[in-house]
């Protein structure tokens, strides 16, 4: 079922925006959700890195909508 929101790169950013975009689209608080991620990249031997990078590839933009 369509609830009207879209996953999109956030304003709120400290690299690129996708932790920040996540953690709109969830509903979640972006600093909980940039620490999540950051532990994940840190115990699966940095491959969150290159997660990182395919998403930012992947999310669109707000203004490029």
């Amino acid at each position: 079922m369509y609830n009207g929101k879209r996953l999109t790169l956030s304003d709120d950013r400290m690299l690129c925006g996708v932790c920040g975009g996540l953690a709109e689209y969830f509903g979640l608080d972006p600093t909980l959700v940039r620490i999540a991620y950051v532990l994940l990249t840190v115990f699966t031997a940095f491959s969150g890195t290159i997660v990182y990078i395919i998403l930012y590839w992947i999310i669109p933009s707000k203004y490029k909508l």
